[in-house]
């Protein structure tokens, strides 16, 4: 049997041609649900690791918001803009992932059907070759019997399967033809796709950042030291040391002052001076008495 059928089959080189069309069809079929498979898994992991990324940013976003709260002024606006700004980006990362699955994956994604239903095809025709074969192998038996009889039928019977594999082949060479020219349009609609959505994020994030950027740089450094240092250095503090510099300055002042009015000195000194007059007289007045009695004590002897 297999040897009248390869011999069958060395008569026929259409058959043959077939036998190779068929095989380039199955093999490009196979290509593309096998790399198509890929692409479309490494692609859904691409999104899935983008969506974690905007997961992680929501929760820096989070994190520094708490973290402005306990910040002097102008580093707490500083850092709560970056905070907005950042989740700015996040809102954009979100319309990114949910454009790149709808306009990459599912696409991709549906390409298992397209597949399936061009494998159906060439089931299809294979199946009609294989009947083309069978009244191809028939018709070589009968020729080898002789009986002329049932070799016409035979051979009609052949001519029909020709017929309708010569159909079927010409309708999927047509199939795989539409395929083929659709598949490299999608390749480069799905590819255009990836490449519109990402570069529509990232020039969208790249103006953010930018003012995120000049928000972080515009923080006024030396306003918020001064915040700082008068947080080591309450009001009430300062109140209290301007209050003891206030009286040591008075004190000192009156001081310097009194030291440096001589009349004061001399209205000082004055009663000393009259005190020390009034003694001197007194002394002088018992002087004179003393004189008087001396003097009347001399008359009376």
């Amino acid at each position: 049997m297999t040897t009248l059928y390869s011999a069958v089959m060395s008569r026929t080189p259409d058959a043959r041609a077939r036998d190779s069309q068929t095989k380039q069809i199955q093999q490009s079929i196979t290509n593309v649900e096998k790399h198509f498979g890929e692409m479309c898994q490494l692609f859904a992991a691409y999104v899935r690791k983008t969506a974690r990324l905007r997961d992680k940013a929501d929760l820096l976003v989070k994190e520094i918001r708490i973290y402005a709260e306990t910040e002097t002024p102008h580093l707490q606006r500083g850092m709560k803009q970056f905070a907005d700004n950042l989740a700015k980006v996040q809102d954009y990362r979100q319309a990114e992932v949910e454009r790149l699955e709808a306009k990459v994956v599912e696409p991709l994604k549906s390409y298992g059907n397209v597949v399936k239903i061009k494998r159906e095809d060439l089931k299809t025709t294979q199946s009609a070759r294989n009947r083309e074969y069978k009244q191809m192998q028939q018709l070589e038996k009968m020729r080898q019997r002789n009986p002329s009889d049932r070799q016409t039928i035979a051979e009609s019977d052949l001519q029909r399967a020709t017929m309708d594999a010569a159909r079927t082949t010409r309708q999927l060479e047509e199939n795989i033809d539409v395929f083929q020219k659709h598949k490299i349009q999608d390749i480069k609609k799905i590819f255009g796709e990836f490449l519109t959505v990402e570069m529509s994020f990232h020039a969208k994030a790249l103006e953010v950042y930018t003012a995120a950027f000049q928000n972080i740089q515009g923080i006024d450094e030396d306003e918020d030291l001064e915040v700082f240092r008068s947080l080591l250095h309450p009001p009430e503090y300062q109140s209290r040391v301007e209050i003891v510099r206030a009286n040591s300055k008075t004190s000192l002042d009156r001081t310097s002052s009194t030291l440096s009015r001589p009349g004061t000195l001399q209205q000082s000194r004055t009663p000393s001076r009259q005190r020390r007059r009034e003694e001197e007289d007194e002394d002088d007045e018992e002087e004179e008495e003393d004189d008087l009695e001396d003097v009347t004590d001399e008359e009376d002897e």
